[in-house]
């Protein structure tokens, strides 16, 4: 999506960088246009290395492609933040005495602000005329939150963060189709201990299911999320008041939790990385080679969750399996998505492609979907959260 993000002149300025690399991390194009007092705050080196796009503030530059029009025209989406006092003046009045007016004029995208300024200029008459004509022309207002200002004040005025801001301006743009659904979804890959200090494990890094469990909350779903071993940054993007999250381990413990999850879902995802097997008899102290304790580790199979699942669920729910995949023809990985799907009994199976480029521990991710009869109903390729939109209107498209 092509996102417009507007910088003012603001102390929390310094918390839009964080915006801008949410909007970048979930796979978005964004520029960013920051006024000419927003650049004391947060300079353009710092905008440009973050957007990976050319910053300036003037009307004047790049004149020959008529830049101060062609990115309101191409914008999706409009985000203001910090927008001040006098920003919001200038937008209510129409003005438009730099790049971030004229795109504002231009636009006929979706256009959202989160104000921040001191209290008694949030509360002051000529603002909240402002804000209440801004929203009777259709612009979304965020915040402002009550809280900690500049010099000590406390008081409303307060830019809300920024995963707040990200969640609220691409709802008004998501679907809102999992509204009143439940749907649970496993991510990261599961360890099985062989002493307190080894274990068994894979790389999955659980980036593809919170950016699935992040789209579902997004799009109106309450979220049960059974987290295996994932990194608290990954973690992050699941901050939601719609997903709740469940820290596990073993694949035993996940089978648990995931069990106790689909018991009330609408739709069951297993993105999570499961341990075929596990130590057969776990020590509880170190194995040392010097003793010829590590010649040989008695494996036991673990039970195939999702094939669980699938056995016992409720008529009315749909189950989704992925499968890691690192065969390079695509024609073979489809049959073999094809016989997994048949023999874990699930609706759908996304076939991932595991490479240098994509899948475990990378930001890309690339996937068809196997449906009923075997049939390629979907495919993305692209960020994990383009993935996960790809995936949803795919279960969409099944339940119907």
């Amino acid at each position: 999506m092509n996102i417009v993000v507007g910088v003012t002149g603001g102390i929390a300025a310094y918390k839009t960088v964080h915006l801008v690399r949410l909007l970048i991390k979930a796979g978005h194009e964004v520029t960013v246009i920051p006024t000419e007092n927003a650049l004391r705050f947060v300079g353009a080196p710092t905008w440009e290395s973050i957007s990976r796009n050319t910053v300036t503030t003037s009307v004047h530059d790049d004149v020959a492609k008529v830049r101060h029009v062609a990115i309101g025209q191409a914008a999706e989406l409009v985000i203001v933040a910090p927008a001040t006092a006098n920003t919001i003046a200038k937008i209510t009045a129409g003005l438009a005495d730099d790049l971030l007016g004229t795109t504002l004029l231009a636009t006929t995208a979706p256009v959202a602000i989160a104000p921040a300024m001191h209290t008694e200029m949030w509360r002051h008459p000529a603002t909240q005329a402002n804000i209440q004509t801004l929203r009777e022309r259709g612009v979304s207002v965020f915040g402002p939150d009550e809280g900690e200002l500049t010099g000590g004040d406390s008081g409303p005025g307060r830019m809300l963060e920024p995963e707040e801001i990200v969640d609220a301006a691409l709802a008004l743009l998501d679907p809102q189709d999992l509204v009143g659904m439940r749907v649970a979804v496993s991510a990261g890959g599961t360890r099985e201990p062989i002493d307190p200090v080894r274990f068994l494990g894979n790389r999955s890094s659980g980036r593809q299911g919170v950016a699935l469990a992040a789209e579902a909350a997004a799009r109106g779903a309450e979220v049960d999320l059974v987290a295996a071993n994932i990194a608290d940054d990954v973690l992050a993007e699941a901050r939601h008041p719609r997903i709740r999250v469940r820290g596990v381990g073993t694949a035993a413990q996940l089978g648990e939790a995931m069990t106790d999850a689909a018991a009330s879902a609408d739709v069951v995802i297993m993105a999570a990385a499961v341990a075929d097997y596990r130590p057969a008899a776990p020590s509880d102290q170190k194995l040392t080679k010097e003793a010829g304790l590590l010649d040989r580790i008695d494996l036991v199979e673990n039970a195939d969750i999702v094939a669980g699942l699938a056995a016992s669920r409720p008529q009315s729910q749909t189950i989704v399996a992925f499968a890691a995949e690192t065969l390079s023809d695509s024609e073979e990985r489809r049959e073999r998505a094809r016989r997994k799907r048949e023999r874990k009994g699930v609706d759908l199976l996304a076939v991932n492609l595991a490479d240098a480029e994509h899948g475990f521990e990378k930001a890309e991710n690339a996937i068809e979907i196997i449906g009923e009869g075997g049939s390629v109903v979907g495919m993305a390729d692209g960020s994990k959260r383009h993935v996960a939109r790809a995936l949803w209107d795919a279960v969409q498209k099944t339940r119907r």
